[in-house]
């Protein structure tokens, strides 16, 4: 976790030899945490699959025709949530597309008959049966949020999770992999961290890279990450996740 007490990195890091910058790092770690490693055992629940971005390197989002049902039914939630718990796992990760009701008739037909008007509506209520029934901690990842929807969320999820992925506007392009993706624009990202943190909502974040960016980008990205922190100080866990192209990515 960042420390929000320090300040704020100077821009001068965008030129520093990438052997510093991980000695940097490397003393940082060591001097909060040692040679502590800790780590948190999860289940995943895919609430749906459906998202209404498309972004060009994704396998997780499917089209309707290419799934079951637009959701997994309660039932179906709660045997995930299980088979967890007996595995021995302490979290519930709700994973799931950005608002599919804003595109898809499929999941508006489907909430409509589960007897929700939201996909954020369904998701509170999976959560909190999760709770009710296992006791395992639900960690949610929606998306873009609003006051009202932290608001929503937070009673029945002890953290959530949106991907920064890049602060680098120009990816959002015709050409670019956050093309058609209105939920990836980096000002929109990084106003709903700022939301969780005025909202007291723990939260994981982090970049994506070998989409398209560089260097000086990933590290303004960071920036700005620390700034949200330095703020709010809820930013509990940075993912850097490199791309790498599989059966059905676009890119």
């Amino acid at each position: 976790m960042l420390n929000h007490s320090e300040p704020m990195p100077s821009m001068d890091l965008l030129h520093l030899p990438i052997t510093q910058l991980m000695q940097q790092a490397a003393s940082l770690r060591d001097e909060a945490f040692d040679q502590r490693i800790t780590y948190s055992r999860k289940v995943f629940i895919p609430l749906t699959q459906l998202c209404r971005d498309v972004c060009h390197y994704c396998i997780f989002a499917k089209a309707p025709r290419e799934l079951p049902r637009a959701f997994l039914a309660p039932e179906e939630v709660l045997a995930i949530a299980e088979a967890g718990l007996r595995h021995g796992c302490k979290e519930a990760l709700f994973t799931l597309g950005d608002k599919p009701e804003l595109r898809y008739a499929a999941a508006r037909r489907e909430l409509a008959r589960l007897g929700y008007d939201s996909t954020i509506a369904y998701l509170r209520a999976m959560a909190e049966l999760v709770v009710q029934h296992t006791g395992l901690l639900p960690h949610l990842n929606p998306g873009l949020l609003s006051a009202a929807d932290y608001r929503q969320l937070r009673p029945v999820a002890a953290s959530m999770g949106s991907m920064l992925e890049s602060s680098a506007e120009r990816l959002c392009r015709r050409s670019g992999p956050h093309f058609g993706s209105p939920d990836k624009q980096p000002a929109a990202r990084l106003a709903s961290l700022a939301e969780a943190g005025r909202q007291r909502v723990p939260m994981t974040t982090g970049l994506l890279i070998g989409i398209g960016e560089t260097r000086a980008e990933r590290l303004e990205a960071l920036l700005a990450l620390h700034a949200l922190h330095a703020e709010h100080g809820h930013l509990q866990e940075i993912i850097i996740q490199n791309f790498m192209p599989k059966v059905g990515t676009k890119m």
